[in-house]
């Protein structure tokens, strides 16, 4: 019982750490950034689905991870600040696991990635490049970064949900033992 424990973490982290990786070259190595607040990427995929594979807290650090590696190859450098909307793409992928074990449909995932990306990368992370990166008073930064993002989401948005929704359509997940979530049981 022990050792199907330990391998059972070790699967668990090693799909962390290849999510992890995937986010890292989706981020930065496919698409080049624009300026320090415009990235057009899907690396929030990654994040989201160790979320709803793993749970909120695999799905945190794997978002954690994630940017804290993706600033390696970045001339904008790591700021701890800037972590927390992959992070909440992570743990609302954990969250909202039950919700879509349900079912994976568009509408769902759509309902599960709203929350990291209106309140984690526009609003927080909006605010956080105004205060970094100001461009004339804070409120004038803000609602420039606010209303080039809300572009820039809307798009992501729609191909974050498409890619995964393909993703589960295409049963990988069943078919590696991932998906669907179960309730963790203790047996002794």
């Amino acid at each position: 019982m022990q050792n199907k424990k330990r391998l059972m973490a070790t699967k668990t982290l090693a799909s962390c750490a290849l999510l992890s990786a995937l986010s890292v070259v989706l981020a930065r190595m496919i698409i080049p950034m624009l300026d320090s607040s415009t990235r057009f990427s899907i690396e929030a995929v990654p994040i989201f689905i160790a979320g709803m594979l793993f749970g909120p807290l695999a799905g945190g650090l794997v978002g954690f991870v994630a940017d804290a590696t993706g600033t390696l190859f970045s001339p904008y450098g790591f700021n701890p600040i800037f972590c927390v909307p992959p992070i909440l793409y992570g743990v609302c992928g954990g969250l909202f696991r039950h919700f879509l074990s349900k079912g994976v449909t568009i509408s769902r995932l759509t309902a599960s990635l709203l929350p990291p990306v209106v309140f984690g990368s526009l609003l927080y992370q909006s605010m956080t490049l105004a205060i970094v990166y100001p461009t004339g008073t804070f409120l004038q930064s803000f609602l420039l970064k606010l209303t080039t993002r809300s572009v820039q989401f809307a798009i992501t948005g729609v191909l974050d949900v498409l890619v995964i929704y393909l993703l589960f359509k295409s049963r990988i997940f069943t078919r590696m033992g991932l998906w669907p979530a179960r309730k963790r049981q203790n047996k002794e």
